[in-house]
């Protein structure tokens, strides 16, 4: 079995070409988007709509989303804008989490860098003078 049969001789040079090429490649716009990609780009509007100074429910909205062409019941609506929610506050709390944790290990460092050069200077040292070697 032959792999190629009217293959060309492949070069370093059209090897770098075909690396730019592809990098310079943009993602595929998709015409199609989940269900939670589709509440997530929604999702400031969904929430002010459902506010108490608005005061739809998520049936209305999902009722008016109907009219588009997106067809999501309003319990669904509710579901992912609350995993969105959770998902988002996780985020922020682990970067808080990160950044404080990375200040107490800061500190902790310079607590034993303090450490040992208190020890260092309550060493005492030997003193080879008066000692002679045989």
């Amino acid at each position: 079995m032959s792999e190629h049969q009217n293959s060309e001789v492949i070069t370093k040079g059209k090897i770098d070409k075909a690396i730019n090429l592809l990098k310079e490649q943009k993602p595929k716009e998709r015409e199609d988007v989940s269900d939670r990609d589709a509440v997530r780009q929604m999702r400031r509007y969904i929430e002010k709509l459902t506010s108490d100074k608005y005061g739809y429910t998520y049936d209305e909205v999902s009722e008016m989303l109907k009219g588009l062409g997106i067809n999501l019941s309003g319990s669904r609506i509710k579901y992912l804008v609350g995993e969105l929610r959770k998902s988002s506050r996780r985020r922020h709390q682990a970067s808080s989490n990160s950044d404080s944790s990375t200040s107490v290990q800061r500190a902790a460092e310079n607590q034993q860098a303090v450490v040992e050069s208190s020890e260092a200077e309550e060493t005492p040292v030997k003193s080879t003078k008066g000692k002679s070697k045989k």
